[in-house]
């Protein structure tokens, strides 16, 4: 027999979706997903947010600027794969756009460029086609920008031929 989930009062959704926001850095589409696993009634969802909103537990532009910053410097996205995944939360373009100018143009370009040579040495081939080919594949799936990924790629070969 299926388990019937109790529906929390709004008082209850409003203090754990604080408590969560109190721990980690939560968007508006976070927590009306929590609160839609949590049970909590629908017609309570616009007020619980607001209620966040005021009291500064959600910010978006904050929450944008932090996410844009961990994904760069963990896992190593690109800006491209960072906007797209940051839309996908329903954050607005001009957060989006002033998230993305936080990152260092020269960090940014660095980041690329050691994540391409370390690509470089687990490829087994030796072909120059198919090594470029395969670094612009991966620097893309990253989410780095075409013309970047090329110039970039096309740098690493080249001090890569002389050494």
């Amino acid at each position: 027999m299926a388990r019937v989930k109790r529906i929390i009062s709004k008082k209850e959704a409003l203090v754990k979706a604080q408590n969560l926001c109190g721990h980690q850095e939560k968007c508006e589409s976070d927590i009306r997903k929590k609160l839609f696993d949590w049970s909590a009634n629908l017609e309570d969802f616009d007020s619980i947010i607001l209620s966040l909103k005021e009291d500064q537990f959600i910010d978006e532009q904050r929450y944008a600027i932090i996410y844009a910053k961990e994904k760069f410097k963990f896992s190593k996205w690109g800006k491209i794969k960072i906007a797209y995944s940051l839309k996908q939360k329903n954050i607005s373009s001009n957060f989006i756009q002033n998230a993305l100018g936080e990152i260092l143009e020269n960090e940014y370009d660095d980041v690329l460029e050691n994540e391409l040579i370390k690509k470089m040495k687990s490829i087994k081939e030796t072909d120059e086609y198919t090594m470029k080919t395969k670094l612009v594949r991966y620097a893309l799936s990253k989410g780095y920008e075409n013309g970047k990924v090329f110039d970039k790629v096309s740098l690493i070969l080249l001090k890569n031929k002389k050494s």
